[in-house]
């Protein structure tokens, strides 16, 4: 027995000895031409890889130090460098006959550089063009590859991505951790992957499901279909809105991504926290779901929104439409359809667009409606179109009496905490040089009926002109001052101040023109200045300025 141990004990010291021979008595390092010569052949690409090391215990290749040229026409830094890159080999071929067959590829630590030019055009785009051209002829789908390139299973573990625009200043944004898992791979046929990241200023992103065969003509537009998952996605650092446009928020996404080369569809659910939608606006609190349907045509960057479902609680807009990518800019054509929304599911949402209440107000209650065309660059968009208030109250806002004197003209003084709104119409253009209000119509029970038109600066600053037709016994008084001129009822005045804290004051001009218009009527009638309707809008002006009535 002890024999027996003995010789076995021998055989093991032998196979030792053997294991730690042969890495020294196969140099690895003789392959690495055809290594890389290979590698450039199937990307298209040069590669250099650093020295090379055989382990029999684990059947690996190593080597460290691996560079991938970047395409000529975008520069000369390497598409991709790494700290080692091991490959998985099959011994006894390589010992036998100097075979070197491949079943697995791990990069670890990759730095990969993506570019894309303002055209649309990926760094990524020409990999392994050239070598289909050597391998075989392209088939009409342009997806032919070398048929003699497999790998049982590639990995890349704890990279980084940078993701950047082409010959631009633009700070690239930075993907960490990045993890890639494909399996069965090869170019001519359909492999499983999975990819997770973290994204830029926090958060992550999950994407597996399946990719191929390799599109030889433009890798870019290789099909694949995959299901995403993406969690707290800040969506400026993430690189996929521009900073001017005054977009911002975290996102949540889950859904599916499909794409067959020319086109792609996403179907899912987006999920907005702390979103803001004007450069003058503040994050809100309020919870934004976009349940989605998004084509989007890959040849001319081109796409459009079949469903948009936007809901706010209870609020629910459609939005629908088209946006098309021209340079590197954006441009959308869209419609919101918002039909009876519940203003207060909508409140907090409102300095996230830049609105800002009177100081110390509050919406409650009603309905919002809007039909809005939204059209332009992204960060220079055109919003146009009727908006509708009803039956909503204005709490911490007393329009009685911000309108002053005038309504003290309706034959009763009006005073009340809150506002109660009948009705607010308006036909809107919201604009980077500011916003346009045409058509507007205030019904406000307790005080009359207020119309007019204005603007509202950048910066929130108000220049309206308006008319109101009160309530009251001045229906004979000033109220006509304006009319006898242009045939309207109602007292002018205007609204100057800004969004925050506005000012109410008499359009003295508007009255003057009234009472002009007014005396020249009685002239050609043959009436007096102080007789009939048109003295007593005179004494009522005469009150005004606080002068006594003759």
């Amino acid at each position: 027995m002890k024999r027996i141990l003995k010789i076995v004990g021998i055989v093991v010291a032998i196979l030792v000895v053997i294991l730690i021979a042969i890495p020294f008595l196969v140099n690895v390092n003789s392959f690495r031409p055809k290594l890389e010569a290979t590698a450039s052949e199937a990307l298209g690409r040069q590669v250099k890889v650093g020295n090379l090391s055989l382990s029999l215990l684990t059947g690996t290749v190593t080597a460290d130090n691996i560079a991938i040229a970047e395409d000529p026409a975008f520069g000369t830094t390497p598409f991709v460098t790494a700290k080692s890159l091991k490959v998985g080999v099959e011994i006894m071929p390589l010992i036998t006959s100097r075979e070197l067959r491949v079943t697995d590829i791990a990069l670890d630590q990759p730095e990969i550089t993506l570019l894309k030019t303002s055209d649309g055009k990926w760094n990524f785009s020409s990999l392994g063009g050239s070598a289909t051209k050597k391998a075989s002829a392209p088939s009409n789908s342009g997806s032919s590859a070398p048929a003699n390139l497999s790998v049982g299973k590639l990995s890349v573990s704890d990279g980084k991505l940078i993701v950047g625009k082409a010959n631009s200043k633009a700070k690239p944004h930075v993907y960490e951790q990045v993890n890639i898992t494909v399996t069965n791979f090869s170019p001519t046929s359909q492999f499983p992957f999975r990819l997770t990241a973290k994204l830029p200023a926090g958060g992550s992103a999950d994407i597996s499901g399946k990719a191929g065969p390799i599109n030889s003509a433009d890798a870019a537009k290789t099909p694949f279909e995959a299901a995403v998952k993406v969690k707290s996605m800040d969506i400026v650092a993430s690189g996929f809105i521009d900073p001017a446009s005054g977009i911002a928020g975290l996102a949540n996404f889950d859904g599916t991504l499909r794409s067959n080369g020319n086109m792609a569809k996403a179907v899912g659910t987006f999920t907005g926290n702390k979103l803001q939608f004007s450069p003058k606006g503040s994050p809100a609190p309020t919870t934004v779901v976009i349940k989605h349907t998004v084509d989007v045509n890959l040849d001319n960057n081109s796409g459009s929104i079949t469903q948009g479902d936007v809901e706010i609680g209870k609020a629910i807009a459609h939005l629908t439409g088209a946006f098309k990518t021209e340079g590197e800019t954006q441009v959308l054509n869209m419609k919101l359809d918002a039909p009876n929304m519940p203003v207060e599911e909508l409140e907090s949402m409102l300095p996230a667009l830049g609105v800002v209440l009177p100081s110390g107000s509050q919406l409650k209650g009603g309905t919002l409606s809007a039909d809005l065309a939204i059209a332009g660059p992204i960060d220079k968009l055109v919003i146009t179109g009727p908006v509708r208030l009803a039956n909503a109250k204005l709490t911490g806002f007393d329009l009685g009496s911000k309108l002053g004197a005038l309504s003290a003209f309706s034959g009763t003084s009006v005073s009340n905490p809150d506002t109660t709104i009948q009705n607010f119409s308006i036909n809107a253009r919201v604009a980077p040089e500011g916003t346009r209000a045409d058509n507007l119509n205030l019904t406000v029970p307790a005080i009359g009926v207020i119309t007019g038109a204005g603007t509202v600066s950048p910066a929130g600053a108000l220049n309206f002109k308006m008319l109101a037709d009160l309530h009251g016994g001045m229906a004979g008084g000033l109220a006509q001052v304006a009319g006898m001129g242009n045939g309207k009822g109602g007292i002018p005045f205007l609204i100057a101040g800004t969004t925050a804290k506005p000012e109410f004051m008499p359009d003295i001009k508007g009255m003057a023109g009234g009472l002009a218009g007014s005396a020249l009527q009685g002239v050609l009638n043959g009436s007096k200045a102080g007789s009939g309707k048109a003295g007593s809008a005179v004494d009522a002006l005469g009150g005004l300025f606080g002068k006594k009535k003759q």
